[in-house]
């Protein structure tokens, strides 16, 4: 059975939380060692799902969606300050073959080899945002996902986990939330 689109959307759902996004990089020990502090995870880890960025060589500032689907962006919890760290994840989206998953890390390798600063959530506007930092990606696949696409990603020595979402949220149970947003 090929990947569904309720499955890349819960795992979409679930690592847009920093919580959610920790425990993923917790099956990848090398990443999970990059965060500054897991005594305080909300401030040491930002999660922005479907990411923007600012281009600052382009006459325009332009600014444009990252072809990742979520940053995770380490922060300094004692001086609010955005360390050298930045883990991009690639959800196996349905449909989507090896050379599909790699034309995304390309893509997005490419364009961050400039000079750019991320767009911050609002609870986050503070944080100094400037890019230029070591990049890594991280794959999350499905049990599945075709084996081509497991063997191409250890083929090309790109790191991935393989995941099976429980958050399967049912609409009529959903809580509402609001974010905290600082006052500007």
């Amino acid at each position: 059975m090929p990947v569904q689109k309720s499955q890349y959307e819960a795992s979409l759902a679930a690592y847009s939380n920093h919580l959610e996004a920790i425990a993923l990089l917790k099956q990848h020990r090398p990443y999970l060692e990059m965060i500054p502090s897991l005594r305080r995870p909300d401030e040491s880890v930002i999660a922005i799902p479907l990411p923007i960025i600012r281009l600052r060589y382009s006459p325009e500032r332009e600014v444009t969606h990252l072809p990742c689907d979520v940053a995770i962006l380490m922060c300094d919890p004692e001086w609010k300050i955005k360390t050298g760290v930045e883990i991009l994840l690639f959800i196996h989206r349905p449909q989507e073959d090896f050379s599909d998953c790699l034309t995304r890390w390309r893509k997005t390798q490419v364009m961050l080899d400039k000079d750019y600063e991320w767009l911050m959530p609002p609870r986050y506007h503070h944080i100094l945002s400037e890019g230029n930092s070591s990049i890594y990606p991280l794959f999350v696949v499905f049990p599945e996902t075709p084996e081509r696409i497991k063997h191409g990603l250890m083929g090309a020595e790109i790191p991935f986990v393989i995941q099976t979402p429980t958050l399967l949220m049912d609409e009529n149970t959903m809580e509402t939330f609001s974010p905290e947003i600082p006052p500007t």
